[in-house]
């Protein structure tokens, strides 16, 4: 009982904040009927939708499908390193940031051990993770406070995606730099002589009594992209895409969404991160509660309006991203240096942006005596990319 407890100490410590300060703050403005206000259900409906057909992709082994196919393609170091960055950064854009890392960081790992550059894992892992960060806030659907912006604003998905662009692409140039100046042109042979099937099974092949997805454990590796279940995914990935458009009602998305997975995968409901959700939930409720106690609201607009971008990034260092994203909106309305701050505030510390952590756990379970140099590279590395970013937002921003 005690393991379990701090066990989900751990993996849900935001979600259990921001319960506690949901029930304090009921005490201090007691349940009526303005609660059923709170919640913003068009942000709590995508993002589950967004979620479960992510999930089924996963599931059926779409993404590191992917990957093995890509790898069979490089010829360098240098080549192999930008790959891999190059998978977290793009599929972190439509997956979310915390999906691509979970998919890639692994995969990474087993192709640097594959291709004898193992000496490397912390500084890829490193890349790796920022690729995820900065290629996931150029979307609405990239990182989970851009989904809840996009709802809370009404902003077109167009308007978002150029706030963030010269952010994204300053990052990704740098990226590129960084990697071509520490990686040289070392051939890489490994995977030249494997088809991608080939590639997907001594890779990513999975543990001896592991977990396999529906479509590998029936038709073994190599058998395409998931199968019939890829293109009805693809589809519903679609209809999310339109519904946070505004294209389609939110009510359609969710009836098609959950109809189709329980017909293709009820598993799926049970592999979703439900702690997500509820964080928002638990947020909304505390947000709600102290926006109408005046001297509460009066001080934290003060504080927000002043320097939106700068306490949006300072905030998000040390309680993360997300929650800054929550609490902030509720005291001001200067949505766009709120959007970049909170987008770039994913980088700097590791806690800065949750995803960050899943890197982080999977390099160090591999490598337990790398936990120091890791915490060193990243920081480091980060603070890099946050100084120059930063730097472009006092250039750029009126």
């Amino acid at each position: 009982m005690r393991r379990r407890l701090i066990g989900l100490l751990k993996s849900e410590t935001i979600l259990i904040v921001a319960t506690v300060l949901a029930l304090i703050s009921c005490f201090v403005v007691p349940p009526d009927a303005d609660y059923k206000g709170y919640v913003h259900m068009s942000t709590i409906s995508q993002l589950v939708c967004l979620m479960l057909v992510v999930c089924g992709l996963q599931r059926i082994g779409v993404f590191r499908i992917i990957g093995s196919r890509l790898l069979h393609h490089v010829r360098t170091a240098r080549g192999l390193v930008l790959a891999l960055i190059s998978l977290t950064f793009f599929s972190a854009m439509l997956i979310t940031n915390d999906v691509a890392l979970v998919t890639f960081i692994p995969f990474a790992i087993s192709v640097l051990v594959m291709a004898h550059m193992e000496e490397h894992a912390v500084l890829v892992g490193t890349l790796m993770t920022i690729g995820a960060n900065v290629g996931s806030m150029l979307t609405p659907i990239g990182n989970a406070h851009n989904l809840y912006l996009k709802a809370l604003t009404g902003m077109p998905t167009m308007e978002m995606i150029g706030i963030m662009a010269p952010y994204s692409a300053t990052a990704a140039v740098l990226l590129v730099v960084i990697t071509c100046v520490v990686f040289g042109s070392k051939p890489v042979s490994e995977f030249q002589s494997l088809d991608g099937a080939g590639i997907e099974q001594g890779v990513l092949a999975p543990e001896s009594g592991g977990h396999r997805p529906d479509e590998i454990r029936i038709t073994g590796y190599g058998a395409g992209y998931g199968g019939w279940r890829t293109v009805v995914y693809t589809v519903l990935f679609v209809v999310c895409l339109l519904a946070v458009s505004d294209v389609i009602p939110l009510w359609l998305m969710c009836v098609v969404v959950f109809a189709a997975f329980l017909v293709c995968d009820r598993k799926a409901f049970r592999n979703v991160d439900w702690g997500l959700p509820l964080t928002f939930t638990m947020f909304f409720v505390f947000i709600g509660n102290m926006k109408r106690v005046p001297e509460f609201y009066e001080l934290a607009a003060s504080l927000v309006d002043a320097h939106p971008l700068e306490v949006s990034v300072g905030s998000s260092q040390f309680i993360s991203n997300v929650p800054t994203t929550i609490l902030l909106s509720g005291f001001t309305e200067q949505w766009r240096p709120l959007i970049i701050g909170t987008n770039l505030g994913g980088m700097g510390t590791l806690i800065a942006s949750m995803a960050s952590l899943i890197g982080y756990k999977n390099v160090v379970r591999k490598y337990p005596d790398r936990k120091g140099r890791y915490l060193a590279v990243y920081s480091a590395v980060n603070v890099l990319f946050l100084i120059v970013l930063i730097g472009l937002s006092w250039i750029i921003e009126p």
